[in-house]
């Protein structure tokens, strides 16, 4: 990683960053994929020592899924890496090209000179002085000899020092291709890493489904996650009124009004889903629970779909908050106009990154499976209220 780190230093001098700017990115890069590294090692150990003192457990599966979450940022963040190298090792191929034409131009050009002086020698520079014919001549024709002596001395020096750039160009690009196969090869190892988690993960999820103390203790974790996601939702309400506070009072220019039958509220009824299959096993209001004989209130709907499937946005919007909460573990709010927000949670991976704007049917990240199965659970509010997804969304 230093030393992709290091071509990358060069490539962006050579936009004309400053070199102060370019090492604190570096070390900021390098820190995040080393936190990574250093989190998903205690999410290891943190499992290891449950797995040793308990049986499967709702906290368990807590473990297996951060550290899931954990592995996909670092995969995501190595494909970024080797996406950068490939591009800085595409312009260390056009930079050895230039040069490589450059270094036969002069060489090609060295070369007529050099045949030049072997077919009429001294002689010939001699005899161009002789024949001078007045003094003023002489002069010139002797100063354009040492001239021309001179260009070609420093035309060596040229191919001397242009040599010695494709040596080093040469050089780099062999160290940014041993590079991109050392950020494949850490790549692929996590890929498998986090495929055979996921086998552990449904070992551990088939023995938590059959415990029904587990399940009661899982009804008690939604209810908590629910409210600790109408506290962050507050939380956005209250940021969001502060911020237009401060616009006013730095006198912005208004917004631009929204057009005859825009906005969150004119697409009532027909938005778009934010996955392209799948049927709605829990709808929005009292849920009962056959097996423990409760009912919970649900604030948005599950969408049965199978794991991994595409999560898109419902409308155009904000990425406000990215968040984990037991129960509905990997989440995100979308802010949208008019106070509305959309809630996505039991996700596998994230693709958007916090004050993103992203456009209606841009991709969120892929759903994942709760206690229940593979699902994905969506909410709509409007402020402080919950909204009927099924109100919202184009009937099907």
């Amino acid at each position: 990683m230093r030393t992709f780190l290091t071509l990358l230093l060069c490539i962006v001098c050579a936009a004309g960053a400053s070199r102060g700017g370019v090492d604190d990115e570096i070390k900021k890069r390098q820190a995040e994929l080393q936190n990574l590294r250093d989190q998903i090692r205690e999410y290891e150990q943190r499992i290891a020592e449950q797995r040793q003192t308990e049986a499967a457990t709702l906290d368990v599966l807590d473990s297996y899924d951060k550290k899931a979450t954990l592995l996909r940022r670092l995969i995501t963040k190595l494909r970024r890496e080797e996406d950068d190298l490939q591009r800085v090792i595409a312009v260390t191929r056009a930079t050895l090209e230039r040069l490589e034409t450059q270094l036969a131009f002069l060489k090609d050009h060295y070369a007529r000179y050099v045949v030049s002086v072997y077919k009429g020698g001294p002689i010939r520079d001699m005899e161009l002085l002789l024949t001078s014919r007045s003094i003023n001549q002489f002069s010139i024709r002797n100063e354009y000899l040492k001239r021309f002596t001179a260009q070609r001395k420093a035309d060596a020096e040229k191919i001397k020092k242009k040599q010695q750039e494709v040596a080093e160009v040469q050089a780099r690009a062999q160290q940014e291709l041993t590079e991109e196969r050392r950020l494949i090869a850490e790549k692929g190892a996590e890929e498998d890493r986090l495929a055979m988690l996921a086998d552990d993960r449904r070992d551990v999820l088939s023995q938590v489904r059959r415990d029904r103390r587990t399940l009661q203790r899982e009804m008690e974790r939604k209810s908590k996650a629910a409210k600790d996601l109408e506290n962050i939702i507050a939380s956005l309400i209250e940021q969001e009124r502060i911020k237009s506070e401060r616009d006013r009072e730095r006198v912005l220019p208004e917004a631009k009004p929204v057009p005859p039958g825009g906005g969150f509220m004119a697409r009532k009824g027909k938005l778009r889903w934010p996955v392209r299959e799948g049927a709605v096993v829990a709808h929005f209001g009292p849920q009962r629970n056959p097996t423990l004989r409760t009912v919970t209130q649900n604030n948005g709907i599950d969408i049965s779909v199978k794991a991994g499937s595409p999560v898109v946005s419902v409308a155009e919007g904000e990425v406000s908050r990215i968040w984990w909460l037991p129960s509905y573990g990997n989440l995100v709010i979308l802010s949208h106009a008019n106070g509305f927000r959309t809630i996505y949670t039991h996700l596998a991976d994230i693709r958007v990154v916090e004050g993103e704007r992203i456009g209606e049917g841009e991709m969120i990240g892929e759903s994942g499976e709760s206690l229940e199965g593979p699902r994905l659970h969506f909410e709509i509010w409007k402020d402080k209220e919950k909204q009927n997804p099924e109100e919202w969304l184009t009937p099907r």
